[in-house]
């Protein structure tokens, strides 16, 4: 469960500098004692331009490197300090020599590299720590965190240490001037003047969503790390064995493009190189055919008659070379072809040459500059089972920002609509005879504050749906209704809930469905909110991941409260859930609400609130920042706890 209203923290007396002596020892314990907050303040201050999983560990490094080289006794550096009667980091000139010298080497790391200096430690990737296999980054925040971060990254080093020093450290402006000159920068006031323009939401600044200490872990691609295990081993035996085969004239690696040497021959594997026997479906098999899958999709573009285009893309899915760049949605297996895939595609789309292939299992999709083959892709999504609207488009390419697509050849028209702006109508998107649709703005790739979320609307004989592009090579659909039974979902239906798909992105997802299973009347006549259940199922069947989300009356998105993965919830298996949240009334109240899908008989709410209510509401009085735990009886009696 989560707040919706954060209490304002108090500000701590001025803080001024001064020089008394610290020893390595003082500097030592500071850093131990406040390392959490040091390391917020680093990942602050840093440009976001490194992107989050550089800007974690670039954060830990700097603050690891505070202390002074060696450990003699005696030691001493005189620092700027707090003067304060204040107890703990306020009046500990140890954390003001360790806080310094953070700031300093944060606000290196923002300055550009020149040629005519050599790059200082802190401007460099960090050495240590080092994390592989991982990709690390905080927690996600809220719309208010992420438009503060969106805010930030605008903001100069100097202004961003301003900002951070007045709201994460409760300096007065007389000593943030101070500690910015201390650290080197030349202008402090000007820092603090266009720090001026960022509306003082220093309550943000604790938030999760800049908490460089509790991370969440994904891994980096897996398929390809795999392969290049295998493809050095394979490469180091070939070299001791086939050397000298390799100068031999005959076949040379020209014809197949990126792709790594032959590692074995055999007939399947060869059959399934060659592009003549690649399954091409006629243009108009789908019209007479009782399928509306990939499999009825005719073969399209206006390079499907360039064998050496194609014998290079079959090459380079079989053994993808180092410089190839590999994709692969989790679940997804990235080995090659087993026999002769179907071609969907293959023709000039923007600067590249794309080539679509579908082996009934997967979607691979080949793209390589038009000047060469150096930085060719390679990207596999699964679709097994995928039919009808799940078989409807497919991406041929992200440049910008914009998305472009291949739609089915039943479509009949596409068009592109802002979710966030429901009530604004959509925009018909051409096509070319093929079916490829100009670029638009992809919601996959939008960083920072959420002010548009844009789905791609099919209409086919059978009717509208509604999909987005969630980073993989085919859009998820998006359906609302009880779970079981869900439909195509309106534009107006996912308003309030388009955000919250950020979270599901890259995840391999299918399909989304909301599920409005309660509406609540709100203590102190503030209204009646709603409670949704939305649900990412993924095309590997596990991983599925669901969010609570609690829509107050007047407010435009809904906020989510609960969220699980890998749980039953909210699926046609199990079409139940139970969640709650920390609610702050019109009047001042708090409250703690609860509600269950509509077979639930009670709710009890113990730990720090403790309450029990018949039917599937509940709604306690209590305490800003209070915990609590629920559980649930359905009509049934089994017992569900609440989603966390």
């Amino acid at each position: 469960m989560q707040s919706q209203d954060v209490a304002p923290r108090p500000r701590p007396a001025s803080a001024a500098a001064c020089g008394p002596v610290v020893d390595v020892e003082q500097a030592e314990a500071a850093l131990v004692e406040h390392y959490p907050r040091l390391v917020r303040l680093a990942y602050l201050v840093l440009p976001p331009s490194l992107g989050r999983n550089r800007r974690v560990l670039t954060a830990h490094a700097l603050t690891q490197r505070t202390l002074p080289r060696g450990r003699i006794s005696g030691d001493a550096t005189v620092v700027p300090a707090q003067k304060s009667a204040a107890p703990g980091r306020d009046g500990d000139p140890g954390y003001a020599y360790v806080r310094l010298r953070v700031l300093r080497s944060a606000l290196e790391a923002g300055r550009p590299l020149t040629f005519r200096a050599w790059p200082k430690r802190a401007q460099l990737p960090p050495l240590l720590p080092q994390v592989w296999g991982l990709r690390l980054f905080p927690r996600s925040g809220g719309a208010d965190e992420l438009a503060l971060d969106q805010s930030l990254s605008a903001l100069s080093a100097p202004a961003r240490a301003a900002y951070v020093l007045r709201g994460l450290e409760r300096l007065a402006d007389p000593d943030v001037r101070k500690v910015l000159a201390a650290a080197g920068e030349d202008d402090p006031a000007a820092a603090l003047a266009e720090a001026d323009g960022v509306d003082a939401r220093h309550e943000l600044l604790v938030s999760p969503e800049f908490d460089p200490c509790s991370l969440h872990a994904r891994p980096t691609d897996l398929m390809r790390r795999r392969q290049h295990t295998k493809a050095a081993i394979a490469a180091a035996a070939a070299v001791v064995v086939c050397g000298a085969l390799l100068g031999l004239p005959g076949e040379g690696w020209g014809p197949d493009g990126a792709a790594a040497p032959p590692y074995a021959r055999n007939p399947s594997a060869q059959a399934a190189l060659d592009p003549g026997r690649l399954t091409l479906v006629p243009a108009v098999a789908w019209q007479s055919s009782a399928r509306t899958d990939f499999s009825v999709w005719p073969a399209r573009g206006t390079l499907t008659g360039d064998k050496a285009l194609l014998r290079r893309a079959l090459a380079v899915w079989a053994r993808p070379g180092g410089s190839v760049q590999v994709s692969a949605t989790p679940g997804t297996p990235a080995g090659a072809p087993p026999g002769p895939p179907q071609l969907l595609f293959a023709g000039e789309v923007d600067q590249s040459r794309v080539v679509l292939l579908h082996d009934g299992l997967r979607i691979v999709r080949y793209a390589e500059p038009k000047d060469g083959t150096q930085g060719a892709a390679l990207d596999f999504a699964r679709v097994d089972g995928a039919t009808g609207p799940d078989a409807s488009a497919v991406v041929l390419g992200r440049a910008d920002g914009n998305v472009r697509y291949l739609t089915a050849p039943w479509v009949r028209t596409a068009a592109v609509r802002d979710l966030l702006k429901s009530g604004a109508g959509t925009t018909r998107l051409a096509r070319t005879g093929d079916g490829v649709t100009e670029p638009f703005a992809s919601p996959a790739q939008q960083t920072g504050a959420c002010r548009s979320w844009n789905a791609l609307e099919l209409t086919d004989r059978t009717g509208t749906r509604l999909t987005t592009d969630l980073g993989e090579l085919t859009p998820a659909r998006l359906t609302s209704g009880r779970p079981g039974r869900p439909h195509d979902a309106s534009a107006a239906t996912w308003a309030p809930l388009a955000c919250s798909l950020a979270d599901v992105r890259g995840q391999g997802v299918r399909s989304v469905n909301s599920w409005q299973y309660a509406r609540q009347p709100l203590p102190d006549a503030s209204g009646t909110a709603d409670w949704l259940c939305t649900r990412a199922d993924t095309w590997r069947g596990g991983g599925p991941r669901v969010l609570a989300q609690f829509h107050a009356p007047g407010q435009p998105y809904g906020a989510v409260v609960a969220k699980a993965e890998n749980v039953a919830a909210c699926s046609a298996k199990d079409p139940h859930v139970l969640a709650g949240v920390l609610w702050k009334s019109a009047t001042g109240g708090w409250y703690l609400l609860a509600a269950g899908s509509k077979d639930t008989a009670s709710i009890r709410a113990s730990g720090g609130v403790r309450g029990t209510a018949r039917g599937n509401l509940l709604d306690v009085r209590t305490e800003q920042g209070a915990q609590a735990g629920l559980e649930g009886t359905l009509a049934g009696g089994r017992q569900i706890a609440g989603l966390r």
